[in-house]
């Protein structure tokens, strides 16, 4: 299938940008990461998630002799353990640095591996993955957040938008160690487009619109059209997207 992708990210109305993504369309590798932890801390955690997840995937790619920090699970399959070992890592590498000014940061990310006719995703936090298929825009994550962890215990609530602590995840890159990365595998289509974001992109883009703009006809149109957009409509935070489209 032929991949054509764009990756665009806007520091919005914040004084600095602690968003960080990974394009790298050689490897099958997309990613964003939303940092959290203090001025310096956000910048730092995004950066090691992706330049770990990234630095790995690379790595056992390329090298067949690369070593894997962490056992094989035969329950999957061998590019969802990849992108599990990978996360995992870029966790154990954010929590290592936590201390002094940095002892509170952490990361979200959301990341997608293609590989021949599948897409693997994992995320954490509560940066998202979308699918565009046969004009159908559908979430393929769910957020580790306050909001959907009360949802799924049964509470009754208000729209997320009306949520007071709508904000608030309940995972996150660097927290606790040992912690797995929920995976998902997909098959390809063409026609597929897939939206990984940072919040700063839902916060400013409602769903609807999210769909049109995912329809332009090339990645970097959708990609651009989508972060003026969500800086048009007053989105405080950064403002991260890469799309992927399959053809």
């Amino acid at each position: 299938m032929e991949i054509q992708s764009a990756a665009r990210t806007h520091v919005g109305r914040r004084a600095n940008n602690e968003d960080a993504f990974v394009h790298a369309p050689r490897l099958g590798l997309f990613a964003v990461a939303d940092g959290m932890g203090g001025y310096e801390g956000g910048e730092v955690a995004s950066r090691i998630t992706v330049e770990t997840l990234e630095g790995f995937v690379r790595r056992a790619l390329t090298d067949h002799e690369a070593t894997w920090p962490f056992g094989y699970d035969r329950a999957l399959g061998l590019t969802e353990n990849l992108l599990d070992v990978a996360v995992r890592l870029a966790d154990a590498e954010v929590f290592q640095r936590r201390t002094g000014r940095l002892a509170s940061m952490g990361s979200t990310v959301a990341a997608l591996v293609l590989d021949g006719a599948q897409a693997i995703m994992a995320h954490v936090g509560d940066s998202r993955i979308y699918r565009l298929r046969g004009g159908v825009l559908e979430a393929l994550t769910r957020d580790h957040s306050l909001y959907f962890d009360l949802q799924r215990s049964g509470y009754d609530l208000p729209p997320l938008e009306d949520f007071p602590h709508k904000n608030v995840i309940t995972r996150a890159v660097g927290l606790r160690p040992g912690q797995r990365p929920p995976l998902r595998t997909e098959a390809l289509l063409p026609g597929d487009t897939f939206l990984l974001c940072t919040d700063g992109l839902m916060d400013g883009v409602p769903d609807p619109e999210l769909q049109r703009l995912l329809a332009l006809p090339t990645a970097s149109d959708a990609a651009e059209a989508m972060v003026e957009e969500a800086f048009a409509q007053g989105s405080r935070d950064n403002i991260t997207v890469v799309v992927v489209k399959v053809a």
